[in-house]
């Protein structure tokens, strides 16, 4: 399947930038593989760049060793041999493009994007072009969703949520059976009915219980666990996407429990400011987005992060607000973050992306994560309603 040419172009006119360009070598930028619709498993060992135009015909640029590099493109070819020519013939292939796009972020801000090396660019820009980050234009065409992959991601989600509460009621029936039970033998539990479910995943659950729900990417393994007793706080992250259909989208959610018939207050306490910091953020999105106006990722992160900085636990809070999602579960659209990057990428229309704020202390940390998506003026989240308060596990059904 050949790029959609037409969008690009329209994209392009509508960033108001003269050229698209893209630079592969070594396997600096699968970003590039994707977008162009290019085999991964193509043998491309010599630099390649291909140029697509807010006008006119595409151009390329290619190794004489590997000359049917890009014959899968459009475009006219230019080939070369030695790095004097290869200097020799970028300025052409650049004609007429006063600004290009790339896949490079200004100060590594958005490390996703950053593919292109700092060489690569200063032979760029002495051809006369200047390059600007190509962030949105990779947003628009890696993390937007078609409606069919929407309707994988909602699926995917209630099911997360259905299983979540399963591996409660797990929980919940070993205490009441006054059985062993322990972090791991909880997510072998949630990665069995990814499989019974028809669902995949990059990696295990977490299951944290106590001191360990406080490291936020804390995994147990068949040698690394913690049992889960009567009175245990227990947090539990799962991601995973249907396997079918092949173009389907991750969900990736976060719940948290208490073992026992009512959950102190402490934890409750904590949950109020993380849920706070939640909504707050869902708030912003779905007011800019009821406006039609423009939304940035850090300002997501900023209404999350302000209202747990005013409630005390700012210093506690220790990661982004969330990420974007798609075919993988960290995708390459917008970030909420202001804390790990400045998300200087707009929130685009058809994209994904977690909101999960979390307070983290040495007893133990709580985390609540949902996942947004942003369409035509409205916003969706899946699996509703989400959750209001840590699940009291000993009390369900």
């Amino acid at each position: 399947m050949k790029p959609d040419i037409a969008a690009i172009q329209k994209a392009l006119a509508q960033e108001n930038v003269d050229a698209w360009l893209f630079y592969y070598f070594h396997e600096n930028d699968p970003l590039a593989l994707r977008i162009l619709n290019l085999d991964d498993k193509h043998f491309f060992s010599r630099r390649w760049f291909y140029l697509i135009p807010k006008s006119g015909a595409a151009r390329k640029l290619v190794h004489r060793i590997e000359s049917d590099s890009l014959d899968s493109l459009p475009g006219e070819k230019q080939i070369y041999v030695g790095w004097r020519q290869l200097e020799e013939e970028l300025p052409k292939l650049l004609d007429g493009c006063k600004t290009v796009a790339m896949q490079y972020s200004p100060r590594n801000a958005v490390p996703y994007i950053s593919r292109v090396d700092a060489g690569t660019l200063e032979l760029v820009r002495s051809c006369g072009a200047e390059v600007v980050t190509a962030a949105d234009l990779v947003s628009r065409f890696e993390a937007t969703w078609t409606d069919e992959q929407l309707k994988s991601h909602v699926k995917a989600c209630e099911n997360l949520k259905s299983i979540v509460f399963e591996a409660f009621q797990k929980i919940r029936d070993a205490i009441a059976a006054g059985a062993a039970i322990n972090e791991y033998q909880v997510q072998e539990f949630i990665w069995q009915r990814f499989e019974a479910l028809g669902m995949s995943s990059n990696s295990r659950p977490i299951v944290a219980v106590n001191g360990h729900s406080g490291s936020p990417h804390y995994q147990p393994d068949e040698k690394n666990f913690a049992a889960i007793n009567d009175g245990d706080f227990v947090l539990i992250d799962l991601w995973a996407k249907l396997k079918e259909p092949q173009n389907a989208v991750y969900a990736d959610i976060t719940w948290t429990g208490f073992v026992g018939k009512s959950v102190p207050q402490k934890y409750i306490d904590i949950f109020k400011v993380v849920s706070g910091g939640r909504d707050a953020a869902l708030s912003l999105v779905k007011e800019r987005v009821g406006k039609g106006e423009t939304l940035y990722g850090w300002e997501v992160d900023e209404a999350a992060r302000a209202f747990i900085s005013a409630a005390g636990y700012g210093q506690y809070f220790i990661h982004r607000t969330g990420h974007s999602i798609g075919l993988e579960v960290h995708a390459n659209g917008a970030n909420m973050d202001n804390l790990e990057t400045r998300e200087e990428r707009r929130v685009l229309p058809n994209t994904c992306f977690s909101i999960e704020p979390g307070v983290y202390l040495e007893e133990f940390g709580i985390r609540s994560e949902i996942d947004v998506f942003v369409g035509e003026g409205n916003v969706i989240v899946a699996a509703e309603p989400i959750q209001d308060h840590v699940i009291p596990i000993m009390s369900l059904n």
